[in-house]
């Protein structure tokens, strides 16, 4: 099998195609956009090597629709093996020291996300940009008006440009900014709207939702990052992945227990948290009432933060519990 390795760039990418025995086969630079024809050419099929970038895993689809093997490297990896050496980084030296090493090592690869998986994390990612962009707005009118002495009622995010209005006279600078924030408060609605129209238009994620305190958001975020329960061994694997999982510094004799690792996807781990803490405060159904408890005990040893942490972290145990065999929750009684 040859073995064909691809520094990938936003406009041209360099190709470096060895044979089995690492002979060069072929060096060269192609046109990004048309890497996906490069590689429905070529002669037989390779061991396409490629390291994580925006463009990686359009590229790794391409591959694997026409019969190649794909090893998406991590770019943690890539600089232990050779890339990078010495300060010497050139495309080419990095595409032939990719195609080398793969010549000799099964690469390990990251996992390669469906395209659902990716279009709901575009979905999300998406969102909070708007969100995120509507809180610097907020923040910076509030600023202005303790600037001018002026206090405004208090409210929700999505009232801020209403009661903002309401001390009119407001000078043209400051419509401005109100103006664009009521323009973005229809699109975040209108968002969230689509991110609970994905949910519910998924019997897996309606599934999930039968967890006190699981929403829409929290299983469209929970589902797209998992994407294929089955590379899971269990659910501690998946907390761990989503850096719920304690840390440890331990050498010797000495025993080091440290807090959760926040490893993986930050927006999946904090919306379990928040899904915790909504959990334990504003949930009232019976099937709520055992998680309730077994987080008030965890509470009264450890605290309210350590035990809404821990509370996350069972959460996404049992929605990968209900995942792996297609069930839904069913409270301990």
């Amino acid at each position: 099998m040859d073995h064909c390795a691809i520094d990938l760039g936003g406009r041209k990418s360099q190709v470096c195609v060895r044979a089995a025995d690492g002979t060069v086969l072929f060096e060269g630079r192609h046109e990004t956009s048309s890497l996906p024809r490069y590689l429905q050419e070529l002669p037989q099929k390779c061991r396409v090597i490629l390291e994580t970038a925006a463009e990686a895993f359009r590229i790794a689809d391409a591959a694997r629709a026409v019969g190649h093997e794909v090893r998406v490297v991590p770019a943690t990896l890539v600089r232990t093996l050779g890339v990078g050496a010495r300060r010497t980084k050139t495309d080419r030296r990095d595409a032939l020291a990719l195609s080398e090493v793969s010549c000799r090592v099964d690469l390990p690869s990251v996992h390669i996300p469906s395209a659902q998986s990716r279009e709901w994390k575009t979905i999300c990612g998406m969102h909070d940009v708007l969100v995120a962009t509507r809180t610097r707005l907020i923040n910076n009118l509030r600023g202005w008006l303790r600037g001018q002495g002026r206090h405004l009622r208090t409210g929700q995010a999505s009232t801020f440009a209403k009661r903002i209005r309401a001390l009119q006279p407001l000078p043209e600078y400051a419509a401005m900014q109100v103006d664009a924030l009521a323009v973005l408060d229809e699109k975040i609605k209108a968002s969230e709207k689509r991110i609970a129209a994905l949910a519910w238009g998924s019997e897996l994620c309606r599934r999930l939702m039968t967890v006190p305190g699981i929403g829409s958001s929290t299983a469209v975020r929970f589902v797209a990052a998992i994407d294929d329960v089955s590379r899971f061994e269990s659910a501690h694997k998946v907390e761990a992945y989503l850096g719920l999982a304690p840390g440890e510094s331990s050498s010797s004799e000495r025993q080091q227990r440290l807090s959760i690792t926040k490893a993986g996807p930050a927006t999946v781990r904090w919306i379990l948290v928040q899904a915790a803490w909504v959990l334990q405060t504003r949930c009232r159904s019976r099937e709520a009432r055992s998680l309730q408890s077994w987080a008030t005990e965890v509470a009264k040893r450890r605290g309210r933060h350590v035990a809404t942490v821990a509370l996350a972290r069972k959460l996404a145990g049992i929605l990968y519990a209900l995942w792996r065999d297609g069930t839904t929750y069913q409270p301990r009684i």
